[in-house]
């Protein structure tokens, strides 16, 4: 399992390159955007708009899964962590 995963990362390091936009991509994005895809960049404002609230939407999951990861609270006795922890019980 661990040679696939080393396949597949040093197959996506070699091939970054080809990951990038082409020339004409690149000339025909936005400013600020240029050089991250091939195709259209976003067309309007509201494409501007749905982009960054999908960013905030995904940052603030990710902040949540993070901040619960660590300190979950969870000391009620009966929860389903100290049932499964302490069979005993």
């Amino acid at each position: 399992m661990k040679k696939y995963i080393y396949l597949t990362i040093g197959f996506l390091l070699l091939n970054f390159q080809s990951l990038l936009a082409c020339d004409l991509c690149k000339k025909n994005q936005p400013k600020g955007l240029e050089n991250i895809t091939h195709g259209m960049g976003p067309t309007s404002p509201m494409d501007y708009i749905i982009s960054w609230t999908s960013v905030i939407i995904v940052l603030f999951t990710l902040a949540l899964s993070i901040k619960y990861l660590i300190k979950p609270k969870e000391s009620d006795p009966k929860h389903i962590k100290n049932i499964v922890l302490n069979p005993d019980r």
